[in-house]
């Protein structure tokens, strides 16, 4: 039982906040690329592929980061730096995850498959974006909202200007709560070299997190224009706008806390934008 709490730990089932910021960039996208009707099955495949991806990436992360994290307040619990597990085992399970996921993606198109490729690129290349870039938010953000495209392409099989627009939202928005998660360990990664827009930014972070969270609002502004979405959907924009001067609320002390209180607060924007996108169109 203890072994098997571990795993689950290293792959993030008991905290999951990072699947379900995954999950509503994805959903959105199949709502929007089949006018709010998707299947019953690209549902499942992709709720599921999101399940699984995150775990084999959060497998991925903690390997690269194994002898960094135990260097980490938050983080030195974790299984692999504490050497509970082995980097064999891990791997292992991490190559399982992705055989799963890419047995879903195949119950889809070719196209989607050839598009799976690149989420399983900017997995593995993710953890080590930190030690080469104050900007490896932009790539967790291209590593999350993959979803977007493949959801797109295994739905009308193209990926259309609303897909990209979304894309960009979607990443825009991982840079915003991807910062305010840096900025919770900010003052280890500055002592073990490891670099973030949380460090880069590091006068100006709540500036960088609002500027964010407003780009992305108003990319969902421009897509409910261009379909037409009915007025509850810009109602939920308005409604985000308000939840991002929330977070810059919580923020306002710098208090390491409250910046995860924050970065935990983005799951409600997202939920609450896929909303709008389910009410936008079906209403």
């Amino acid at each position: 039982m203890h072994a098997l709490e571990h795993y689950w730990q290293l792959m993030r089932f008991h905290r999951p906040i990072g699947t379900l910021l995954l999950l509503w960039p994805t959903l959105s996208a199949l709502w929007l690329a089949n006018d709010g009707m998707p299947s019953f099955k690209l549902t499942i495949i992709f709720c599921l592929g999101v399940i699984i991806t995150r775990a084999a990436g959060c497998i991925v992360n903690d390997v690269a980061d194994r002898n960094f994290d135990g260097h980490v307040n938050r983080t030195q619990d974790r299984p692999l730096a504490r050497r509970i597990i082995s980097v064999q085992s891990a791997l292992l399970l991490a190559g399982s995850l992705c055989l799963i996921a890419f047995l879903l993606v195949c119950l889809t198109n070719v196209n989607t498959v050839l598009l799976s490729v690149v989420a399983v690129a900017l997995l593995v290349i993710y953890p080590f974006m930190k030690r080469i870039t104050h900007w490896p938010q932009v790539v967790l953000g291209a590593a999350f909202s993959w979803g977007i495209p493949m959801a797109y392409m295994a739905s009308i099989n193209e990926c259309n200007s609303i897909c990209w627009l979304l894309f960009g939202a979607s990443v825009i928005w991982a840079l915003a709560y991807d910062t305010l998660y840096a900025m919770v360990d900010r003052e280890d990664d500055i002592k073990i070299g490891i670099k973030s827009t949380a460090v880069l930014c590091a006068p100006y972070d709540r500036l960088l997190v609002f500027v964010c969270h407003c780009l992305v609002l108003a990319l969902y502004c421009v897509i409910g224009v261009l379909l037409a979405l009915n007025v509850y959907f810009f109602m939920a924009v308005f409604v985000g706008l308000l939840i991002a001067f929330y977070q810059q609320w919580l923020i306002r002390d710098g208090l390491p806390q409250h910046y995860f209180k924050a970065f935990l607060h983005n799951n409600w924007f997202g939920l609450l934008l896929f909303v709008g996108i389910l009410l936008g169109i079906r209403l």
